[in-house]
């Protein structure tokens, strides 16, 4: 392998200072780096990694380090003092006391005082009488000031003690390797490998990446570029900025600076975007309200009640089985249903109530309109709206609905639908077919539509939308029709209600060029910066 001039001179000055501290048979790794050049933490992983890339070192093995890491707990014992140091010291201080008085005088857990206990009866620090009093178990001789000093009891308070202070010192970490053999095994009795939280050390491994420089035959290439930065006066102290202050001060005179190649590609800039999903959805809100429409919204979570009973849909329908909907575990129900809106729909089932239907003819169950889950459709949001719209009026949403299916290119477990209604004395089907070719066409952009007749258990007439893919072919963007008046009249509107819900995820497929629903919610940024520019 051989260097020359130009290449030595694009070398970054980090690598230049390892290149020029260290010999051939050297080791180095990235603390050991960072340590002995007084780099900044993470410079000498940057080095290493770029004079690898290089060829100039090599990877000569991994070696796997044990540490121990000062926890929450383990700052407050250094702090505060371990249990075992605060124990021997309210003894003390107050003298003779119970477990229970000691642990409620410490504001500690009995688990924690009593286990503190055992460690300093054991070494013979404390003692417990008959009527279960602990008092101090050493002699005068033993003691200073009422600590221990002398026997195992001090050794392993000074042990742990020791430990804390170390930590602290060196930013919270303390090295397997370089513990004595006491001091291990007094460790060995306070650290936790996984969740310390009630430890104050936390006992952990990382692995540990050992280099050493290329060697061909004799020749260490490091030396070869040593002697070249040597004859070209480099020692990686050059200036790489030159800033306002060095101008004012003069510090730059009589410096070195480091040369630039400047036939390097410039590094990519990446501008932060908004998603393009997120733009096509809010363009969608744009075109609502410029055509006068109000937005509504509501919570993830709603009743039976909103979700289905109201709009009519039996509670023996197959779209309240447990498959269609996910239910909430805690709570299961809500406290109540605002009146006169239950009363009002309870009828509607069970008779027709006032709206001159026959309803659906079975006792409208109370308790189960009160269960709670995720809302598996929009127009639960146009329910709740009619009790409070205005007539004439016109309301839409962009609402995030759950319903149990299977993953694939045009269906997914959670997904949005863009709703609305709009009220008035005029308001029929054409309406309706009016609203529907705008999404298809101007907002889906679809160039082939067509109506379906549905059947929905809330709307009369009911018409589905479908729109042809370029690759995926037809299927159904969305289903509407005009609200029945089993819907209307309980919640207090009795003009016609044109309805409809649409599922704009699949408006944004076609409109963005897409061929996967999952598409939309990707992971991969690459695909999303494409799509972003091409849109």
């Amino acid at each position: 392998m051989t260097f020359d001039m130009d290449t030595v001179k694009n070398l970054h000055p980090l690598e230049i200072q390892i290149i020029l501290a260290y010999k051939k048979d050297d080791e180095l790794w990235v603390e050991k780096v960072e340590r002995d050049l007084g780099l900044k933490s993470g410079n000498g992983n940057q080095a290493l990694s770029w004079l690898a890339g290089k060829g100039i070192v090599r990877e000569l093995r991994r070696e796997t380090e044990v540490f121990f890491e000062l926890t929450d707990l383990g700052r407050e014992w250094k702090e505060k003092g371990s249990p075992a140091e605060r124990i021997v010291e309210l003894i003390r201080l107050k003298g003779n006391l119970t477990l229970p008085e000691i642990a409620e005088n410490l504001g500690m857990d009995n688990k924690d005082s009593g286990s503190a206990f055992g460690i300093l009866s054991k070494s013979g620090v404390l003692a417990m009488d008959g009527e279960k009093r602990v008092s101090m178990a050493l002699s005068a001789e033993n003691l200073k000031d009422g600590r221990p000093v002398k026997g195992e009891g001090a050794v392993y308070l000074a042990l742990i003690r020791g430990l804390l202070e170390k930590a602290a010192s060196a930013e919270g970490r303390i090295a397997a390797a370089e513990l004595s053999g006491a001091e291990e095994a007094a460790m060995a009795g306070i650290a936790k490998k996984r969740a310390a939280a009630g430890a104050p050390f936390r006992e952990a491994d990382r692995e540990r990446v050992i280099y050493g420089f290329t060697v061909e035959g004799e020749k260490v290439p490091a030396g070869e570029i040593a002697a070249l930065l040597e004859k070209a006066g480099i020692t990686g102290g050059e200036i790489g900025v030159l800033t306002p202050e060095m101008i004012a001060e003069g510090s730059w005179k009589g410096r070195a600076f480091r040369s630039y190649n400047v036939q390097v590609p410039p590094t990519r800039l990446i501008p932060g975007r908004t998603n393009p999903y997120a733009d096509f959805l809010e363009n969608v809100k744009d075109k609502l309200a410029s055509l006068g429409f109000e937005e509504f919204d509501g919570p993830l979570v709603e009743t039976e009640f909103w979700n289905s009973d109201a709009l009519f849909m039996p509670q023996f329908h197959s779209a309240r089985d447990i498959h269609d909907v996910y239910r909430l575990s805690d709570p299961e129900t809500a406290a109540s249903i605002e009146e006169p809106w239950l009363s009002n729909v309870a009828a509607a089932h069970e008779n027709g109530g006032s709206t001159g239907s026959r309803g659906w003819n079975y006792a409208f169950d109370r308790d189960f309109t009160r269960r709670l889950i995720l809302r598996s459709q929009g127009t639960v949001l146009s329910a709740k709206t009619l009790p409070h719209a205005k007539v004439p009026g016109k309301y839409f949403g962009i609402v995030r609905c759950f319903r149990y299916d299977k993953v694939d290119a045009t269906h997914l477990p959670d997904f949005y639908q863009t709703e609305g209604i709009v009220l008035g004395e005029e308001v029929n089907l054409r309406t309706l077919l009016g609203m529907l070719e705008m999404f298809a066409v101007e907002v889906a952009g679809a160039k082939e539509v067509k109506y379906v007749p549905g059947y929905f258990p809330f709307t009369e007439p009911s018409v589905e939308v479908h729109i042809r893919h370029p690759v995926l072919g037809w299927f159904e963007l969305g289903g509407s029709g005009i609200f029945r008046p089993e819907v209307t009249s309980p919640l207090g509107v009795n003009v016609p209600v044109a309805a409809w819900g649409i599922g704009i995820d699949r408006m944004a497929l076609m409109a963005l060029g897409l061929n996967d629903l999952r598409e939309l919610f990707s992971y991969d940024l690459e695909n999303v910066r494409l799509r972003r520019t091409s849109g």
